[in-house]
C-alpha cells in the first residue's frame, strides 16, 4: 500500500520547503507470535512463544510479551541478556537508534535476536519514528493479540524508564512498568535485580553528602575550552603501580604536552582507564614529577578522606626543576569508555549489608559499589560487573553485577577472565563463517595451478618450535649452475582460502591475531586452515607466496622475485633437529646441505644489519614443563635461542623487507606498512643513569650509537650486566605499529634499522599479512585488486584495530605466563633465588630472577609494621634502607613464594634476603614466616 506523508523542513537561508515523501506500509510483516492466525505465513526466523508462562510477574500474572524503548536497550542489556527474559519485541526503529548510539550494544541485541531459545522478534516499524510510535506498536500489538484465541489473552507490555512516556502509555491503555518495577515483580528470579543499571540520581547518591569530587563541565563548555586552548583533549591512562597517579595523552599533540600528569584523587575527578577526557593545565608553580613510589589501593573506608589526603602527601618528592612536567587535572569527560569488568566481590564488613565494593583484576580500575544479594554465594568467585554512574560524593563509581564465571583460581575461569580483561574474541567460530571452509577431503585443482609455479621438486623445509601445527613459513637454498644461490621463502597462501569482505575475512579482521596463552592457542582463523590446509606441514602439496632470491656467497642479492607457488614441504624440523643437523658430521643430504647454506648467508645478513644500526635486544622469556595428567606446570626455565632461531629470523625480515619495496613501489598511498619510532631522548633517561652508576657510557643520539655502546658495556667481573642493559634498553623503546604508507611520511623501523618494513611471513596469525599478500598478489599480476584495498581511510582503520588487538595479545600472553607462574610456585613453595635490582622506587625494589625469567616486587613498608628509614635519590638512581644502599643491577637474593592472603590478587610475594638488614631481610630458615600481607606485583618480560 502507497501512502504519501508531507512536512515542512527550514532551509538554511531560513526559508521552509515543503517535502513530500512516499511511504510503502507493508502488510506483509508478521507480529511474530507463534500461532497467530491473522498473520499465518508472514512468519520468518525465530518467533515468539505462544504461551510464555515461565516468567511470573506479581504486576502482569497474565502470559505476556515485553516491548522495551531505547534507553531500557541501551542501559538494561544485562537484564535482557539473563536466561529468565525471553519473548521481547524489539522495533526495528528502536534497534536503529541503538545502532547510531552504541556500536557494542547494538552487537549484543543482535547477538540475543539471534538466539533462538531465548525468542527475541524483531518487529518492522520504520516508518514511525518517536516515543509515540513506540506506544503505537504496543497499541496495535494489544489489539491485534485479542484476535488470537480468548483462553490466551496474551498481553504486551511497554517496558521504559521514561516517567512521561509510560504516563502516557498508560493513559492510552497500555500496560506499562519501569525496568525496576518489572524486574521486581519477578518473584522466581530475585537474582535479576542485582543486574538493573542503577540510573537514578537518588540511587546515585550514597549515604553520606560530603561532595568530594568538583563538577564535570558540560560538553558543549568543555568543547569551547578546547577550542580556545583553556583545556586540553586526551585519554586518560591511570598507573598500574600508583592508583593517585594517571596521565592524560594528548591528542593532535604539541611536543610541549604530549602527556600531563595527574597526581591526587581530586585531580583524577572520577576518570576511568581510557576514558577521553578534557584536562586544565595547572599553573607551573604546581607542576609535580612522576612519583616513584608504589601505592596500592587498600580499599579504605569510602569517607575516610583525611587517610586519603595522607597518602597523597607521600606522592610529593623534592625533585630539582627539570624533572618537573606539565601537570593538570580532569574538568570533564568528553566519552566514556567503561567496559564490563572481570574481578571478585569485597564484602561488607556490616551483617546484612547490600552493599559491597567489588576490586577489578586490572589494578588500572577503581573499585565499584554494587548492591547484591548473593554476597554469601559471590565471594570467591570471579564475576563480571559493569558501571552505572559515578556521584560526585562517593569514593568510588557505583555498578550492577553481570554474570559469575567461575570459582577464582579454576584454570578454565581464570583463563576466560583474562581473555575477557584483554578484550580478546574467543567465542567459537559462527557457522556463518565455517560455512565458507572448504570441504573435505581438499586437494589443488588443475584451476588453482593457474598463475602458479609449481616449486614441488624444490628441498623445502620448515623450521618452529616444538609442538608448532599452524606452520606459516617454509625455506630452501640450492647452488644454481651460474655458482650463485637460490633462496626461497615460501608463506602459507592463506588469501586464497579467505576472500574479501566474507564472513571469514570479516572475523579474522576482528581477531586480527592469533594469541597464544600457555596452554592454548586463540585461532585468528579456524583450525581447518591453520592447522591443516593452510598449514605448510611436511609431505603434501600446499598452496604458498614464494619470495625468491638469487644471491651470491656474500649474501647480496642479485635478483628478486615474487610467486605464488605449489610446494611440497621435505622435513618439519623444530630448531633443535634443524641445529642437529648443521653442527652433524656425518648428515651431508639434500634437507642438511640447504639448511647449512642459509645458515652460512644469514650469519652474514646479521653481521651486515647490526652494522647499519640494528638493535640486539634482550627479553628473557619462559617455557612451563607441563604435567601430562593435571597440565599444572612442573617446571619453568628460560627459553634457550639456537642459531637456527636467528637463521630463520633472518630470512622472515629478508622477506618482509622485500615485499615491503615491492608494494609501496606499486602502491604508493595504500601499502600496509609497520614502522617502529624513534623513541624520545627522556625515554633513555634510566637506562643511562643505570650505565653510569656502574662507570659505563651508553650513547642514544642513533640507533648505530645505542647498538655500538651497548656491545662495548662489558664486565669482566659482571657477565650479566649487558643481559640487564639490554632488557633496560627494550623498556626504553617505543610500540611497532600498522600503518596506511598514503597516512604517514615516517616509515623507518628504527629496531630494525631498516627505511621500509611489512609483515608478510606469517598470514595463519596475522590479518596484516593477509592485506600485504592481496597487494602483492595484485601487483605481480596474481590477483585481482578490491575498492577497500586501495581506501585509504579504511586501511588507516584497519591498522588501529590490528595495532589495538597486537597489543591486547601481548597483554593476554603475558598474563597466562603470570597465572601459570603463580601455579608453579603454588606446588614448589617457597625458594630462594638470586637477582638483580632492574629499577629502584621511592619504597621498593624492581627485581630481575634470571633463573625463571621472573620480575617481582620488593616492598620496603609493610601495613602494621615500623618503616624503615628509606632515602631515595632518583639522580643515581639509589634507595638507601637503613644504611645499606642499593643501585640499579646490584645483585640481591630474595625470597619467592605464593601469597594467596588475597585471593583477588594471588601475587608471587619477594623478599629480600642478602644483604642482610635487621628487621628488614627475611631469615634465611621460612618455615614460620607469615605471608599474609603486603601486595607484589610480577610480570614477565617481553620485548
Amino acid at each position: 500500500m502507497l501512502k504519501s506523508r508531507t512536512f515542512l523542513k527550514k532551509t538554511r537561508a531560513g526559508g521552509v520547503m515543503k517535502i513530500v515523501r512516499e511511504h510503502y506500509l507493508r502488510d506483509d510483516i508478521g507480529c511474530g507470535a507463534s500461532g497467530c492466525a491473522a498473520c499465518g505465513s508472514a512468519h520468518e526466523g525465530p518467533v515468539l512463544e505462544p504461551q510464555p508462562l515461565d516468567r511470573v510477574s506479581s504486576l502482569c500474572p497474565q502470559p505476556h510479551y515485553l516491548l522495551p524503548d531505547t534507553n531500557v536497550l541501551l542501559h538494561q542489556i544485562d537484564v535482557l541478556e539473563d536466561p529468565a527474559i525471553r519473548n521481547v519485541i524489539v522495533l526495528q526503529t528502536v534497534l536503529q537508534e541503538v545502532r547510531n548510539r552504541s556500536a557494542p550494544v547494538y552487537k549484543r541485541i543482535r547477538d540475543v535476536t539471534n538466539n533462538q531459545e531465548k525468542h527475541f522478534y524483531t518487529f518492522t516499524n520504520e516508518h514511525h519514528r518517536n516515543d509515540r510510535a513506540i506506544r503505537v506498536a504496543a497499541k496495535w500489538y494489544n489489539e491485534h493479540l485479542k484476535k488470537m484465541s480468548a483462553e490466551n489473552q496474551l498481553r504486551v507490555i511497554f517496558i521504559t524508564n521514561d516517567r512521561k512516556n509510560k504516563e502516557k502509555a498508560i493513559e492510552e491503555g497500555i500496560p506499562a512498568f519501569t525496568c525496576e518495577e518489572y524486574v521486581k515483580s519477578l518473584t522466581a528470579n530475585p537474582e535479576l535485580i542485582d543486574r538493573l543499571a542503577c540510573l537514578s540520581e537518588e540511587g546515585n547518591e550514597i549515604d553520606s553528602g560530603k561532595i568530594i569530587f568538583s563538577e564535570h563541565l558540560p560538553l558543549s563548555k568543555l568543547q569551547q575550552g578546547i577550542k580556545s586552548g583553556a583545556y586540553l583533549q586526551g585519554t586518560f591512562r591511570a598507573s598500574r603501580e600508583n592508583y593517585l597517579e594517571a596521565i592524560v595523552w594528548v591528542h593532535g599533540d604539541t611536543e610541549d604536552n604530549k602527556e600531563i600528569i595527574l597526581q591526587g584523587l581530586k585531580n583524577l575527578n572520577r576518570a576511568i582507564h581510557e576514558d577521553i577526557v578534557a584536562v586544565e593545565l595547572l599553573p607551573k608553580n604546581q607542576w609535580v614529577a612522576p612519583s616513584s613510589v608504589v601505592l596500592l589501593d587498600e580499599g579504605q573506608n569510602e569517607d575516610d578522606m583525611e587517610k586519603e589526603e595522607e597518602r597523597e602527601c607521600i606522592l610529593k618528592t623534592a625533585v630539582s626543576e627539570k624533572m618537573l612536567k606539565p601537570t593538570g587535572r580532569v574538568v570533564g569527560i568528553i566519552r566514556r569508555n567503561w567496559r564490563p569488568y572481570c574481578g571478585m566481590l569485597s564484602k561488607s564488613g556490616i551483617k546484612e549489608s547490600r552493599r559491597h565494593l567489588f576490586t577489578p583484576a586490572d589494578k588500572r580500575i577503581p573499585r565499584i559499589r554494587i548492591e547484591t544479594r548473593q554476597a554469601s554465594t559471590l565471594e570467591g568467585q570471579r564475576i563480571i560487573v559493569a558501571i552505572d554512574g559515578w556521584p560526585r560524593n562517593s569514593r568510588y563509581p557505583n555498578g550492577h553485577f553481570v554474570k559469575n564465571l567461575g570459582e577464582v583460581g579454576d584454570k578454565e575461569t581464570e583463563t576466560e577472565v583474562l581473555l575477557l580483561e584483554h578484550d580478546v574474541p574467543h567465542q567459537p567460530f559462527s557457522q556463518a563463517v565455517l560455512s565458507l571452509l572448504p570441504k573435505m577431503p581438499w586437494s589443488i585443482t588443475e584451476k588453482d595451478m593457474k598463475n602458479r609455479e609449481d616449486l614441488r621438486h624444490l628441498c623445502v623445509c620448515s623450521v618452529d618450535p616444538p609442538g608448532c601445527t599452524d606452520i606459516d613459513d617454509a625455506l630452501h637454498c640450492r647452488e644454481l649452475e651460474n655458482g650463485n644461490l637460490e633462496v626461497g621463502v615460501h608463506i602459507a597462501d592463506v588469501s586464497y582460502f579467505i576472500r574479501p569482505g566474507n564472513a571469514l575475512d570479516q572475523e579474522s579482521a576482528r581477531r586480527g591475531t592469533t594469541v597464544y596463552l600457555c596452554e592454548k592457542r586463540i585461532d585468528m582463523v579456524p583450525e581447518l586452515l591453520s592447522s591443516n590446509l593452510c598449514s605448510l606441514r611436511s609431505n603434501v602439496d600446499r598452496l604458498a607466496f614464494s619470495c625468491i632470491w638469487e644471491m651470491n656467497h656474500n649474501a647480496e642479492i642479485l635478483k628478486t622475485r615474487f610467486t605464488k607457488s605449489v610446494i611440497n614441504s621435505k622435513a618439519s624440523l623444530t630448531y633443535a633437529e634443524a641445529q642437529m643437523r648443521i653442527d652433524s658430521s656425518t648428515m651431508n643430504d639434500s634437507i642438511t646441505t640447504s639448511l647449512r647454506g642459509l645458515n652460512k648467508l644469514a650469519k652474514i645478513l646479521k653481521k651486515g644489519r647490526i652494522e647499519n644500526g640494528a638493535l640486539t635486544l634482550s627479553s628473557p622469556e619462559v617455557r612451563f614443563h607441563m604435567d601430562s595428567e593435571t597440565h599444572d606446570p612442573i617446571d619453568l626455565q628460560t627459553k634457550e635461542l639456537r642459531e637456527t632461531n636467528s637463521m630463520v629470523e633472518e630470512f622472515m625480515l629478508l622477506a618482509n623487507i622485500s615485499v615491503a619495496k615491492k608494494i609501496h613501489e606499486e602502491f604508493s598511498e595504500h601499502a600496509l606498512l609497520r614502522k617502529h619510532p624513534a623513541p624520545p631522548p627522556s625515554n633513555y633517561e634510566i637506562l643511562v643513569k643505570a650505565a653510569k652508576s656502574k662507570n659505563l657510557e651508553i650513547k642514544t643520539d642513533t640507533a648505530k650509537a645505542l647498538a655500538d655502546s651497548l656491545d662495548r658495556a662489558d664486565s669482566l667481573t659482571f657477565p650479566y650486566l649487558n643481559t640487564l642493559l639490554r632488557i633496560l634498553a627494550t623498556r626504553c623503546m617505543m610500540q611497532a605499529v600498522y600503518f596506511c604508507s598514503g597516512m604517514d611520511t615516517d616509515f623507518h623501523h628504527y629496531g630494525l634499522a631498516s627505511p621500509i618494513y611489512t609483515h608478510f611471513t606469517s598470514p595463519i596469525r596475522r590479518y596484516a599479512d593477509i592485506i600485504v599478500h592481496r597487494l602483492l598478489a595484485v601487483a605481480v599480476g596474481a590477483d585481482c585488486t578490491y575498492p577497500e584495498l586501495t581506501d585509504k581511510h579504511k586501511l588507516a582503520e584497519l591498522c588501529k584495530n590490528l595495532n589495538f588487538r597486537h597489543k591486547m595479545a601481548q597483554y593476554a600472553q603475558r598474563a597466562s605466563v603470570a597465572f601459570h607462574t603463580q601455579l608453579f610456585f603454588k606446588s614448589k613453595g617457597i625458594v630462594s633465588e638470586e637477582a638483580y635490582i632492574l629499577f629502584v622506587r621511592k619504597n621498593a625494589l624492581v627485581v630481575l630472577i634470571p633463573k625463571y625469567g621472573l620480575e617481582g616486587t620488593v616492598f620496603f613498608e609493610e601495613k602494621d609494621k615500623p618503616k624503615p628509614r628509606l632515602t631515595y635519590d632518583d639522580e643515581i638512581p639509589s634507595l638507601k634502607i637503613e644504611d645499606t644502599v642499593f643501585h640499579i643491577f646490584d645483585k640481591v637474593k630474595v625470597k619467592i613464594m605464593l601469597d594467596s592472603s588475597n585471593l583477588q590478587h594471588q601475587k608471587i610475594r619477594m623478599s629480600l634476603v642478602e644483604p642482610q638488614i635487621p628487621g628488614i631481610s627475611v631469615p634465611t630458615d621460612t618455615s614460620n614466616m607469615d605471608i599474609s600481607e603486603p601486595e607484589t606485583k610480577k610480570k614477565k618480560l617481553q620485548k
